[in-house]
């Protein structure tokens, strides 16, 4: 052994200077390729897969049972896509494919991110996929369950929960949204409060270094636990000499005097009025397998090019391409109200962009899973679909006559905690 580490050192001090850098360098990537692998293999390891060593019972929804008859959980990680989750687990691609398909009245599948979980249940004779549920907090759930015959049908499980109002302040130092995600804004609580002062300010350019900024903030409690989800109540900033605020009252959001800060909803997204084609109908059913197939929008009978305008002032939240909806665009405007437009051709707008009532967002088409061109439109009112063409829209008013008192009173609250926060 000796002998060989001595001819082993000989042959190395032998070797040319350009020899060794070269035999060095290689060593390191080898190294680093082995290092890469055992981190890779850990992570197979260590998803968070966890098959349950419950038996299989009957399906249902019930929190304290999904736990205990899951086969396996997921949580969504960085970079997880739905196919390699669904190889992961060794379902077919074809059963993904059938609940994408149920998922287009409600597009959950698509704004899937890290931290979301998954639980799946396997028929215990067939091992086929028999449920789907989706945790996007402990509030909210979408579960798909196979139908008889062929097909899922869906669910949507949104709980009420308790809100608690907490106040979170700050100075301006550089750019307000970096400086309200130091105070525990998040950005959506940002973007909404940028939406409503957009008139008024430019969240860009219109600060400067001690302005000053307070919020009123609820945060939804379901059994003592934060479900994530939160609510922007009161906000007041102080602007160079200026001071702006805005209060949430029944939904819609109104200066210290009164005045409303968001406009008019539009009822239609197009200039002219097309022929609808397909009225929403929560209760549709397949031609052909007869299952629920919920059209949670109105169709219009649009010609591919078609110029779509935003029905009202908000922010962006998706704008991308789906393989049923197509290219879609979803917009949340203020607390309450979502709207979707789906099957376009083309789309102006980006997520996280700003946009107003009126403006043109996208051109109709044909693009996804459609029978013809044509927009399909959806609004939605907390989370939950309604028929555009007949609900309650927002509309700007000043509180008048018997809302002053209570909209006063609302103000007062605010206000009282914001400077208890201050003091």
């Amino acid at each position: 052994m000796r002998q060989l580490l001595l001819s082993a050192d000989q042959f190395w001090s032998s070797l040319p200077k350009l020899h060794k850098l070269l035999s060095s360098v290689l060593a390191i990537m080898v190294f680093l390729l082995l290092l890469l692998s055992s981190q890779t293999a850990e992570r197979n390891v260590r998803l968070p897969l966890q098959i349950s060593e419950a038996e299989f019972g009957d399906i249902t929804t019930d929190s304290s049972q999904r736990a205990r008859l899951a086969d396996y959980e997921y949580e969504i990680a960085k970079g997880d896509v739905l196919s390699g989750i669904f190889d992961t687990l060794r379902i077919p691609q074809k059963t993904m494919y059938e609940i994408l398909e149920t998922d287009l009245a409600v597009l959950a599948l698509d704004t899937l991110k890290p931290g979301n979980k998954l639980s799946f249940w396997l028929d215990p004779a067939s091992r086929e996929l028999s449920k789907l549920e989706i945790e996007f907090s402990l509030a909210h759930r979408v579960t798909y369950v196979r139908a008889p015959g062929k097909g899922f049908e869906y669910n949507v499980t949104i709980l009420p929960g308790d809100w608690q109002e907490e106040v979170l302040s700050g100075e301006v130092r550089g750019s307000f949204y970096l400086s309200a995600k130091r105070s525990g804004l998040t950005a959506g609580d940002i973007m909404s409060i940028s939406a409503l002062f957009k008139n008024k300010l430019n969240f860009n350019k219109g600060f400067r270094a001690g302005d000053q900024f307070q919020v009123v903030r609820a945060k939804q409690m379901v059994d003592g636990q934060e479900t994530g989800e939160t609510r922007v109540e009161a906000v007041r900033i102080l602007n160079r000499k200026r001071e702006l605020t805005a209060f949430l009252y029944k939904d819609s959001y109104y200066d210290e005097t009164g005045t409303g800060l968001e406009r008019a909803f539009s009822r239609y997204p197009l200039k002219k009025r097309y022929r609808i084609s397909s009225p929403f109908n929560p209760k549709r059913r397949h031609p052909v397998t007869r299952l629920i197939r919920p059209h949670n929008g109105t169709d219009f009978a649009t010609p591919i090019g078609t110029p779509i305008y935003s029905t009202g002032d908000g922010v962006v939240i998706e704008s991308k391409r789906h393989p049923y909806a197509g290219i879609y665009i979803k917009i949340r405007h203020g607390q309450k109200y979502k709207t979707r437009y789906l099957h376009l051709s083309k789309s102006y707008v980006r997520k996280g962009q700003t946009v107003s009532r009126g403006q043109k967002i996208a051109l109709s088409g044909n693009t996804g899973r459609s029978t013809g061109p044509h927009l399909h439109y959806e609004l939605h009112i907390n989370n939950r679909p309604v028929n555009a063409m007949s609900a309650d829209i927002p509309i700007m008013t000043e509180i008048e006559g018997r809302e002053r008192k209570p909209f006063k009173a609302k103000v007062a609250k605010a206000l009282a905690l914001m400077k208890a926060d201050a003091s």
